[in-house]
């Protein structure tokens, strides 16, 4: 017996891994992110297998199904939206599964924040403005340590990338404001890849009035920084004079 943590990606099927589409095919049993999971993707499911909604459960829950797949000897498939490796809170069935000393493995997935980089056409990178790309959030019922509030994190001017954090925009563009300028871009992503996908764009300005406007306080990602704007000077990577170990400069 061996419990899958699969990645269902950010919405659209067509971006399940082909592992991740193999396992859900066949599974007996699945425990699902109701939630935040595409209908799409649980209807690849089987009729016949046992299927649990992780939305209305508890850890404990969770665990006696693990429980009862291991007196049935049946894998259990563990969806869970876009990577599981980001917020997806599994280090602690992990750990059950590790009392109980059953075998797990992780089929990562296509993550909601890479899902709305593509929706925006959008490389998170700029050669000489943004070297790094920060995945975070802010602080709700889940506190945030704080070395990492937002404050600290627009110090770097890094591109952010934040998940679960819509409902503060407002706190978040005021605070990201001293550091990027109430001009830097900004991009909303609502359901990114979803068939009712949204975009709003703007500024740290302007962007929670446009947000608000447009009714969306959940479900979406945040892209703050330079790398939202077209007009950097371009990679060194294709310069004519620029050579590596597969080209030499002017050939």
């Amino acid at each position: 017996m061996k419990v899958y943590f699969v990645g269902a990606g950010p919405g659209d099927p067509k971006l399940l891994t082909i592992r991740a589409k193999e396992l859900l095919e066949s599974c007996a049993c699945c425990v699902y992110a109701g939630s935040l999971v595409s209908p799409e993707v649980i209807s690849l499911i089987p009729k016949s297998a046992e299927k649990y909604d992780s939305a209305k459960m508890e850890l404990s829950e969770i665990v006696a199904v693990f429980k009862k797949a291991m007196e049935k000897n049946i894998d259990v498939v563990r969806l869970h939206t876009g990577d599981p490796s980001i917020f997806g809170a599994i280090r602690e069935q992990m750990n059950e599964l590790d009392a109980l000393g059953v075998a797990y493995e992780t089929i990562p997935g296509v993550s909601s924040f890479q899902a709305a980089s593509a929706a925006l056409n959008l490389e998170l990178t700029v050669p000489e403005k943004a070297q790094a790309v920060i995945l975070g959030r802010t602080g709700g019922r889940t506190p945030v340590p704080p070395e990492q509030d937002l404050d600290m994190l627009g110090r770097t001017k890094a591109t952010l990338c934040l998940f679960l954090s819509v409902q503060n925009l407002r706190e978040s563009a005021k605070k990201l404001s001293n550091h990027h300028g109430s001009d830097c871009p900004v991009a909303v992503v609502s359901k990114a890849s979803w068939p009712d996908q949204r975009i709003i764009t703007g500024t740290l300005a302007d962007i929670t009035d446009k947000t608000e406007s447009a009714g969306i306080d959940k479900t979406a990602i945040v892209i703050v920084g330079e790398a939202l704007r077209r007009n950097h000077a371009a990679s060194r990577l294709y310069a004519g004079d620029f050579s590596h170990g597969f080209r030499k400069a002017g050939e």
